[in-house]
């Protein structure tokens, strides 16, 4: 029999009371794409999902949380659509960050958006690995009505959901001041679950990963 805590994410003892404990990220690897959500995914190994729109940063961000300081799992580009595909990335061998591809990039032709779409609606309903969704939003701008329509999917299938908004260090204070108002209201999700972040400054990281080991050890426990 396997051992029950082979998958079990190794996480430091809390240091002051209501620090955030992150998951230490100790290898980080790319196993394989999906292009169609009828396909396996490499390993039965629970799933963290990144998703939003496209150019919201998510493969920076992917690349703050996972490969900091040298590696850099997810490619960077700054055309928007880049990620056309499931990206699966094994982390500590014990569980899967899959970055999907981005929504909304008017550019792209219609036939094309509505199959990454549909490939990520078929992850998002099919797959019984998945822990929980990181939904980026940009904290420069109000949410689309495209993303309260995806963070209202993702309630209503009762998908654990962390909101992390991007690209921080871009802020004035006094932006920063009304983000409850401007942004994380017109989502209608509780303070708690939201990450306010930067890939470039790092701020918020430590909270999204210790939200992420959160997630894992929820289920674990469940």
């Amino acid at each position: 029999m396997a051992d029950s805590d082979s998958h079990r994410e190794e996480r430091p003892d809390a240091g002051s009371e209501g620090d955030p404990v992150p998951l230490i990220i100790r290898s980080v690897e790319f196993v394989g794409s999906l292009v169609s959500a009828k396909q396996s995914p490499p390993s039965p190994l629970p799933q963290i999902a990144f998703a939003g729109r496209s150019n919201v940063g998510k493969s920076s961000l992917i690349n703050r949380v996972l490969g900091r300081p040298k590696q850099k799992p997810a490619r960077v580009s700054a055309t928007p659509g880049k990620t056309q595909a499931l990206n699966f990335f094994e982390v500590n061998g014990a569980f899967y960050v899959v970055d999907l591809p981005g929504s909304g990039y008017a550019r792209a032709p219609e036939r094309i958006r509505r199959g990454w779409e549909e490939l990520v609606s078929g992850f998002l309903t099919g797959s019984s690995h998945l822990r929980g969704v990181v939904y980026l939003v940009d904290a420069r701008h109000p949410p689309t009505a495209g993303d309260q329509a995806f963070v209202e999917r993702l309630a209503e299938s009762g998908i654990p959901t962390l909101i992390a908004l991007t690209k921080l260090d871009k802020l004035r204070n006094t932006e920063r001041e009304r983000l409850g108002e401007r942004v994380i209201q017109p989502l209608a999700v509780p303070d708690d679950q939201v990450v306010r972040s930067s890939s470039k400054t790092g701020e918020g990281i430590d909270e999204l990963l210790a939200a992420m080991g959160d997630l894992l050890a929820e289920n674990e426990d469940s």
